[in-house]
């Protein structure tokens, strides 16, 4: 499925810093001013009306990506291949602009959110087994046997159990944007700030 347009009226708007306290507000302020969208991420301002759980939901996140064991250019390459299966147009507007950030190439990115990309030249061979771990979890949930063993050559355990919980997490981020019908951010001119590009390139 591709990514298109978040269609629909929205379903629960982000919230006002009465409804979402001063600190996700803050929270949400220094994201957007970090990541050059012109207002707060509608992610996090729309997530935080439930106070209770954004909170926990905002660590488990940080501690997949950036916080993950997995280098950052792979998270995101995963998060750009999700966020096509899924058809979150928010999350690949982002991930394809923070992928660029964390060193992928801009062929890569575009490949990534094409069809056949897992056998794209411009891909190596571990880019390849995360692009085809991605599809399999989304097409069937789980990863073949024949899979699994390439993947175990090449990453640790650790490595892939994190793997399966980011497209798993992303998957579940992506359901969730497009139900709540949250709609793409808007960005600045010129880019990440030297800020973002800096935390892009951690764990690469």
């Amino acid at each position: 499925m591709s990514a298109t347009a978040t269609p629909g009226t929205v379903r629960i708007e982000p919230g006002t810093r009465a409804e979402i306290g001063r600190k996700n507000a803050l929270i949400a302020t220094v994201i957007g001013r970090t990541m050059g969208t012109t207002a707060p991420p509608r992610v996090f301002t729309t997530l935080s009306r439930h106070r209770r759980l954004y909170g926990r939901w905002l660590r488990f996140a940080g501690a997949l990506m950036p916080g993950g064991k997995l280098p950052r250019v792979d998270s995101e390459l995963v998060i750009v291949r999700v966020s096509n299966n899924c058809g979150s147009e928010y999350e690949r507007r982002h991930h394809s602009r923070m992928g660029e950030t964390a060193g992928l190439s801009a062929a890569q990115v575009q490949a990534a959110g094409a069809a056949d990309g897992c056998s794209d030249s411009v891909f190596s061979e571990r880019q390849r087994l995360l692009l085809r771990a991605a599809d399999e979890l989304h097409e069937s949930r789980d990863i073949s046997d024949e899979l699994w063993a390439d993947l175990s050559a090449t990453f640790s355990d650790v490595e892939l159990i994190e793997l399966c919980m980011l497209v798993g997490h992303y998957e579940m981020l992506a359901m969730t944007l497009n139900a709540l019908r949250v709609q793409p951010d808007e960005f600045r001119p010129g880019g990440p700030t030297v800020v973002a590009r800096v935390l892009g390139r951690l764990r690469s």
